[in-house]
């Protein structure tokens, strides 16, 4: 009996093992830690590359051959980012594209005469039809490339599987998201289209 108690006392001093007792509660925190850190440097260079690549993209697209080449383009952008990211189709790219009359015009809403002060466009008022799509809307935008001397804003968004899977056990989505855009003027190869013409609300 007094061996086993002598046996126990000398366990009890023992700590030989602590440190990998201690180990194992650090570690996964550290890991966890440690990855979601890759996983914040991993977005931020692709997100550049991928603003780096836009801006190359939508200075090749104002040239006058720019609309017949959209699609090679597009793919330019594709081939960049591909390398730091998962092929398709597991990344996916969308691609788009508006085209304003001015810089001032991006993402604005068509002009229209609000005679009852409601807000909205609607019973009859007069607004500026901008890109002929015979309602109000609003983004005075045109979808494409457009003509000479238009403002094309160039937007780019992919979605992409994060480096590490593990990111859903704290509560994050399986796929990362970035997006990039710019705006340019198409050059001056030809005359700019006029557009627009007033018409009415319903």
């Amino acid at each position: 009996m007094q061996g086993l108690l002598a046996r126990f006392r000398n366990l009890k001093r023992d700590d030989s093992g602590a440190a990998l007792v201690e180990f194992a509660f650090v570690a996964p925190v550290l890991i966890l830690l440690i990855m979601g850190m890759m996983d914040i440097g991993h977005r931020i260079y692709a997100t550049a590359i991928l603003q780096g690549s836009v801006q190359k993209a939508a200075r090749d697209a104002s040239l006058d051959d720019g609309s017949a080449n959209a699609s090679a383009i597009d793919d330019r952008v594709k081939n960049l980012m591909l390398p730091i990211l998962q092929p398709e189709p597991i990344s996916n790219f969308d691609f788009k594209r508006q085209n304003y009359t001015n810089f001032s015009d991006v993402s604005k809403p068509e002009d229209f005469t609000d005679t009852n002060n409601d807000g909205e466009c609607n019973n009859g008022e007069p607004y500026d039809d901008l890109n002929g799509n015979d309602s109000w809307d609003d983004d005075r935008g045109t979808t494409g490339q457009g003509n000479a001397k238009d403002a094309v804003l160039y937007t780019v968004e992919v979605s992409y599987p994060r480096m590490f899977p593990m990111a859903g056990l704290i509560g994050l989505p399986e796929n990362e998201s970035i997006q990039a855009s710019t705006v340019l003027r198409n050059q001056p190869f030809g005359e700019q289209s006029p557009r627009g013409g007033v018409k009415n609300c319903t």
